[in-house]
């Protein structure tokens, strides 16, 4: 199927785009990777009159440490992210949770931002800048602002991002200490989605956990926290006993998804696996 008429602009700056989302409203979209984008049009579920490109703006794309904190700009590639040597070295989570994603061929041409921005509720990504307590930075008419990772995505197919705005980049504290970090999922077979996947980033102080973070996606109509998993772990000591205690708590109060390939529970209970797996993955590195 093709899709319907289009003008198409490749934006030459961050600011070139904002102003040409302005212009235009709701008849715009913005292009980078295009993974998704370009299949809705085609079957069009979308159709805007006008596609901006922002993926040849040099300035979105980059990886840096800068102030104790990691910088990546927006339309930084999936396999830019799974073969840095800089997150390589000091976020482990990301290059592993790149390397989960679709094939070579979405890695090498799908941008992060493009990802967190669809908001798909089985993108992988959304879970791992839960786990690492990140921040999605947007620009628009009104100028810059930062939005926490666990209240970025708001709903199926929707963030927290306001009309006009554009994803400029994420940003999150270096991890520090005796940190482990794990991503494990369920791939579905068609797809390449995650059926359940889950992201951790443990702090640990001897044998005890110190801090932990986790980030779900597939469960639920948005990737969410798991919040009751870090409570119950936070303190305890990092045996097989408090991880599978925690790890019941992986969907506590979640609307829970369910289609032809997994019913609800069948996710709850993969859920509370995998978190249990990732858990003990992310105690074994960190010490």
């Amino acid at each position: 199927m093709f899709p319907a008429n289009f003008n198409y602009v490749a934006a030459k700056s961050l600011d070139e785009a904002v102003s040409l989302l302005a212009k235009h409203k709701d008849d715009a979209k913005l292009l980078a990777g295009g993974h998704s984008l370009l299949p809705a049009m085609k079957l069009r579920l979308m159709q805007p009159s006008v596609l901006i490109d922002i993926s040849r703006i040099k300035d979105l794309s980059y990886i840096r440490e800068e102030g104790g904190r990691i910088r990546i700009g927006a339309t930084t590639t999936h396999f830019q992210i799974e073969s840095s040597d800089l997150l390589r070295r000091l976020c482990p989570l990301l290059p592993e949770t790149a390397s989960h994603l679709g094939d070579m061929q979405v890695r090498n041409k799908g941008t992060i931002g493009g990802s967190l921005a669809h908001a798909d509720p089985a993108a992988d990504w959304p879970a791992a800048v839960i786990a690492l307590n990140a921040e999605i930075v947007a620009v628009g008419a009104k100028g810059e602002r930062a939005i926490k990772a666990d209240e970025f995505f708001v709903e199926l197919l929707t963030t927290a991002l306001q009309p006009g705005e554009v994803v400029k980049e994420v940003r999150f504290a270096v991890p520090k200490g005796s940190v482990g970090h794990a991503y494990m999922k369920v791939r579905h077979p068609a797809s390449g989605f995650a059926v359940v996947g889950v992201a951790v980033n443990l702090a640990a102080e001897g044998n005890k956990c110190a801090t932990c973070s986790v980030g779900v996606t597939g469960v639920s109509s948005k990737a969410y926290r798991a919040g009751g998993v870090e409570r119950a772990l936070k303190g305890a000591s990092l045996d097989a006993k408090s991880i599978s205690a925690a790890a019941d708590h992986a969907a506590d109060g979640v609307e829970l998804n369910s289609d032809l390939f997994a019913s609800g529970e069948y996710r709850k209970h993969l859920a509370q696996v995998y978190t249990q797996r990732v858990l003990e993955l992310a105690a074994s590195r960190a010490k």
